[in-house]
């Protein structure tokens, strides 16, 4: 019998499908069963590393080490056997960049993560040269740090002996999801899906194809890059990672993976993921969807041949904020003390915070801004600018909604959200005044880690098909819109003239 005939017959008997969910700031594992429902979990976190302002990097080999560790504690807690498991599923934290020797498998640098900004300054310098609008109609992208091509660029450029290595065919590039899987196929495997490929600056979301015009722009030899696969299908066994060698069968980045484990599954349905950073995913069908207000366009998944894509809008710092406050400002212990320290406060009191740790996103792209605090008085107290702090999470968001209702010609009515930060319903009810908007939190809220087990799944036959996922998804609580519109006027112009200010710290303000 084929290896994929067997595997299909044997997925129907299994009881699990692992969820292998590897993020910004940790690395967890989820079990789900044969309902959709996560059986049990485990998470770490990783190291942080900022060598100089701006720039963010993690160690690979810790990545691998934290992801493997808690991929075996999660079945260890569910009294599971990996002979009860169907197949992996993986989600990563996207854009973020990893070479590494193909002989050794170690890494030649750190990987450089998405938030980082050592690149600003070069994509400056190709905007001004006028070679935005070239990128933009080929990947559907902007011209930013945020993405993986120039972060290869400078490893290559900067670290002795690599672009050597790469003349010899001896270097392999990938994003996070490429990285786990030539670790978890004992380097047998290089490979990504076409979510993750669509987010380096380097993939034509039309053809499907890595972009030779855009691989000389950059300088990058196309003999590192990993070959392109679908979101769906079983790419080889986990064999250096279980004895038993169960199948890799899904991958998708992050973003995309919760749009589908939300089940957005329709043309026009919207999600955001409130993880480390923000990011609002619409649906928009079979054609890539085209805008006018500095969203980007992207492949949100491909299944069975037919591809599905995605606008999308990306801020950099959300929760991320809380973990500032507790970890720079210590203003709190652990993430879960910022509901109750906001709670002493009926409201920031005029006090704004735009957390442009890493610059501004969506739909700004200033890469030069840097976060600000505004409106201190002599009555502001940690509480205010706790509270501030997610309040700023909100406004952001709503920035990016109202910048895919204008592209979409559409009325968002519904906001699917998902995320740690979703916990907290009173930001999510903020949100929802905010946005004039229903906000509606997922009864499962990882939903990422569920969108990257949905795609195993049906690789495998663990599922049979998206009707069946799409009964399993389940709302958890509605959040309606409260506040006057007086009020709600009046907040949006405070937090715009932050925004402002923020930009203005650069010299390169956004004007109204």
């Amino acid at each position: 019998m084929p290896y994929l005939s067997r595997i299909i017959t044997r997925a129907m008997n299994k009881r699990y499908i692992l969820s292998l969910d590897q993020g910004t700031t940790s690395s967890r594992a989820i079990l789900f069963n044969k309902r959709g429902q996560p059986v049990a979990s485990a998470r770490k976190e990783f190291t942080q590393i900022f060598p100089q302002p701006g720039w963010v990097e993690h160690d690979p080999d810790e990545i691998w080490a934290t992801q493997a560790g808690v991929a075996a504690e999660a079945l260890s807690r569910a009294g599971a056997v990996i002979s009860e498991v169907a197949a992996t599923g993986i989600t990563n934290q996207r854009e973020t960049t990893i070479l590494w020797n193909r002989k050794t498998g170690k890494p030649v640098y750190n990987a450089i993560v998405w938030q980082d900004r050592r690149t600003a300054g070069y994509c400056d310098r190709l905007t001004e040269e006028g070679l935005a609008p070239l990128v933009a109609s080929r990947t559907g992208l902007i011209i930013d740090a945020y993405f993986s091509a120039t972060k290869i660029r400078w490893i290559l450029e900067n670290v002795p002996g690599v672009r050597e290595m790469a003349g010899r065919g001896e270097l392999a590039f990938g994003t996070v999801d490429s990285w786990l899987l030539w670790n978890l196929s004992g380097g047998k495997i290089h490979m990504t899906d076409v979510s993750n490929a669509s987010r380096t600056m380097l993939f034509n979301i039309h053809t499907l194809e890595w972009d030779t015009e855009l691989l000389s722009l950059f300088g990058i030899p196309e003999s590192i890059l990993p070959e392109v696969r679908s979101s769906s299908e079983v790419y080889g066994p986990a064999s250096g990672l279980f004895s038993s060698g169960i199948p890799v069968a899904g991958i998708a980045g992050d973003q995309q993976a919760a749009l589908f484990g939300q089940m957005c599954v329709e043309e026009g349905m919207v999600k955001n993921t409130y993880g480390t950073g923000c990011f609002m995913m619409m649906n928009t069908g079979k054609k890539p969807g085209v805008s006018e207000n500095r969203l980007l366009s992207t492949v949100a998944w491909q299944i069975g041949g037919e591809t599905t894509y995605a606008l999308e809008g990306s801020i950099f710092i959300g929760g991320a904020v809380v973990q500032w406050l507790r970890d720079g400002l210590g203003v709190i212990r652990s993430s879960l003390d910022v509901e109750e320290l906001t709670s002493q406060v009926p409201s920031s009191e005029g006090v704004y915070f735009v957390p442009a740790f890493a610059g501004l996103g969506a739909p700004y792209w200033n890469q030069h801004a840097r976060g600000i605090i505004t409106g201190l008085t002599r009555g502001t107290t940690a509480a205010h600018i706790a509270r501030a702090a997610l309040d700023g999470i909100a406004y952001q968001v709503l920035d990016v909604l109202l910048a895919m209702e204008s592209d979409s010609g559409l009325k968002i009515k519904e906001l699917r959200v998902d995320g740690g930060a979703t916990v907290n319903d009173r930001l999510m009810q903020f949100q929802a005044d905010l946005l004039q908007a229903e906000v509606v939190r997922s009864a499962i809220t990882e939903t990422t880690a569920l969108g990257a087990a949905f795609l195993a799944g049906l690789a495998t036959g663990f599922w049979a098909g998206i009707d069946e996922l799409r009964s399993q998804w389940q709302a958890g609580f509605h959040f309606k819109p409260s506040m006057s519109p007086e009020e709600r006027t009046s907040l949006i112009k405070g937090w715009h003239r932050a925004v402002r200010t923020a930009g203005a710290w650069t010299g390169d303000a956004e004007r109204d």
